[in-house]
């Protein structure tokens, strides 16, 4: 692999990674313990999913001849007071993400490392749809403004954004 610069980039966005995957398990037992089991089912979800971009880029970096390193990750937000709380954080957690994603491909770019600007094409295209359903989420927990219309949106959510 070409140079340092984006090895570490790639290594801390793996780490990021698997921070959200441990972030959406975090948020799928607080919604599970508060009785939104469809929010509980999404996230949880939502956590695999994680799971799977930190293992697409480890794999890149296995490809490429370097051994990804694990570091310690910080242990996530467990306590939100509504849902409105929690479909803000995720907006923050992807908006993060993509600020990642964005520093990885900076760090490709300026040092023609091809392989990985290539890789990271699918990340940039994922995090837009990242964005929108967070964005999206928010928007519908905000108009949930009785304790029916949430528990209808609880339902709803898997569906909702179904892949």
């Amino acid at each position: 692999m070409s140079t340092t610069s984006v090895i570490d980039a790639l290594q801390s966005q793996a780490e990021h990674e698997r921070f959200a995957s441990i972030s959406y398990l975090a948020l799928s037992l607080w919604c599970e313990a508060a009785d939104y089991s469809g929010f509980a089912e999404f996230f949880k979800k939502q956590a695999a999913e994680e799971a799977e971009h930190t293992e697409k880029i480890h794999g890149h970096l296995l490809d490429r001849g370097v051994q990804p390193i694990l570091g310690a990750v910080e242990a996530p937000r467990q306590q939100f007071s509504d849902l409105i709380d929690v479909a803000k954080y995720v907006v923050e957690l992807e908006k993060a993400n993509t600020r990642g994603i964005h520093g990885c491909y900076e760090a490709a770019l300026e040092q023609r490392d091809y392989p990985s600007q290539v890789m990271l094409h699918w990340f940039i295209e994922e995090q837009v749809e990242e964005e929108a359903w967070t964005g999206k989420l928010l928007t519908l927990a905000q108009r949930a403004n009785c304790a029916g219309a949430m528990a209808t949106l609880d339902r709803h959510v898997p569906r909702i954004f179904a892949d």
